[in-house]
């Protein structure tokens, strides 16, 4: 992103703990706050995390952390931190700094860094950042913080947010930068490169120029390297890539960041439904949506509600709300398996050793399951997958889950014979093929059939196919049961 300066982020001489407001128009620091009131220089920390130091109210050892560490990692430890240390701390950096780690900050953290800086430093922080970083952060914030913000804004910077708010949550539109610079086609090489020059500062990036008609219709991209190694007296038109790939804005941003990451670009264009161009969606951008797609994915294979922020940061009762109800859910739907086996308590009566291999038969099924819809949600986000591809997957799947399962039968024969009668094992082993085959079918499926219902795939999560397969699992079991013991 383009480095700016920060004019205005005041860089205190000292630490001390400080109630912190919610976000509000009126959440500021006093002026006289001074850290070393509370405990003094001479305490030293115990600990080599920012957090440990800051707690020991140590400003000298707290600046000289901040100056030998990247602004990514500082950003690491301030989510980490509570409200008032991360404050603190954020307000010793230099005023060069300042913006580079607030833009590495998630939203939801730059809210609670907002929280701790009186009105100007506020308004010069927000105003020098990028356009889709800002509206990123508004979108999170509330209404009346939002609208304060907008107002101290300069007319052009609240133009290009205003802009980027108006695109849907999620569409190329919201994350994009409108910072762009854009070259005629009918111009010489010589006349861009002082283009560049002269605009360069007020872009995002420059590595990639569009190349546009009088209309601003996009006509091809032309990289800064060819640029700079072509020839003076060329013309643009020599150079630019024709039909160049581009996205939508209104397309999802998740898709376009797939594609920049499947066909190596490090920005992507961006047009409107005419086709003219209204940004750029940078790699850096691109890398967050897929991080934030793969972290939500996962959490809700995992049977929970993803959520903002750093884990560190998140409290007990927090990470507890987020998993208890897909875990009710969960145990609702389990009561399946309390009904089959009910249901087949006879045959337990007449032969009591099937119960020893239970929890072997749904562990092995639910695994194969929950392997068999990992590995499609995934091939679905990454475009391997397609909803047309179903009966193939399903055909894949089951011979996949198949052969797994007669690997598995030879083990389950083995450890059959050695504590019940063979039989029983025959028994077992043969469940262990039906069951994966079943269960890694089942697990290929439902993900498709979510998405072509325009579900997320990852609702349909590896512990709700494991607690399916587990009761279907149960019903084969006995059934092969009933069928070779004659019972």
């Amino acid at each position: 992103m383009t480095q700016t300066d920060l004019t205005a982020v005041s860089t205190l001489p000292a630490l001390r703990p400080l109630p912190v407001a919610p976000l509000t128009e009126a959440a500021v620091l006093p002026d006289d706050f001074d850290p070393r009131d509370a405990a003094g220089d001479s305490v030293r920390p115990q600990g080599d995390s920012l957090r440990d130091i800051v707690d020991c109210h140590h400003l000298a050892a707290t600046t000289e952390w901040l100056d030998n560490h990247p602004p990514h990692v500082i950003a690491d430890e301030l989510a980490r931190m509570d409200a008032i240390s991360a404050g603190m701390a954020f307000r010793l950096l230099d005023k060069d700094r300042a913006l580079d780690v607030f833009e590495e900050l998630e939203p939801i953290d730059q809210q609670q860094i907002l929280t701790g800086l009186r009105d100007q430093s506020f308004r010069d922080l927000v105003e020098e950042m990028d356009p889709d970083d800002r509206a990123r952060m508004l979108r999170e914030a509330p209404a009346k913080v939002a609208k304060k913000v907008l107002a101290g804004l300069s007319a052009e910077e609240r133009r290009m947010t205003a802009i980027l708010l108006g695109y849907p949550e999620g569409s190329v539109g919201f994350y994009m930068t409108p910072e762009v610079i854009a070259l005629p086609r009918n111009l010489p090489i010589a006349q861009a490169l002082q283009m560049v020059r002269t605009e360069g500062g007020k872009a995002e990036t420059v590595y990639t120029l569009p190349v546009v008609d009088a209309g601003r219709r996009l006509i091809g991209v032309v990289e800064l390297r060819d640029l700079v190694l072509s020839s003076p007296d060329a013309m643009i038109a020599d150079l630019v890539e024709a039909e160049p790939m581009r996205a939508r804005a209104t397309d999802s941003a998740e898709k376009a960041a797939r594609l920049m990451q499947g066909a190596n670009l490090i920005n992507l264009p961006v047009v409107d439904s005419e086709d003219r161009l209204v940004g750029l969606l940078t790699i850096d951008d691109a890398v967050e949506v897929i991080e934030a797609a793969d972290s939500e994915d996962v959490a809700r294979q995992a049977g929970t509600t993803p959520w903002a922020g750093h884990y560190m940061a998140a409290g007990v009762f927090q990470l507890a709300r987020y998993r208890a109800l897909w875990l009710m859910l969960l145990l609702v739907a389990a009561t399946l398996t309390v009904t089959v086996t009910d249901y087949f308590e006879p045959t337990l009566e007449q032969a009591a050793h099937l119960a020893l291999f239970i929890p072997l038969l749904i562990g092995a099924g639910g695994n194969a399951g929950a392997q068999a819809a990992t590995s499609c949600v995934r091939a679905l986000a990454v475009g391997e997958v397609r909803v047309s591809d179903l009966f193939k997957v399903i055909w894949r799947e089951c011979r996949v889950g198949l052969l797994l399962g007669a690997m598995l039968a030879v083990v389950g024969l083995v450890i059959g014979a050695v504590f019940v009668e063979a039989k029983i094992a025959v028994v077992v082993a043969i469940t262990l093929v039906v069951i994966c085959g079943w269960a890694a079918t089942i697990g290929g499926t439902m993900p498709l059939l979510a998405k072509k219902l325009r579900i997320d795939p990852a609702v349909i999560s590896a512990p709700m196919v494991t607690t399916l397969v587990d009761a279907t699992g149960l019903i084969i079991y006995f059934m092969t049961a009933k069928l070779v013991l004659g019972i």
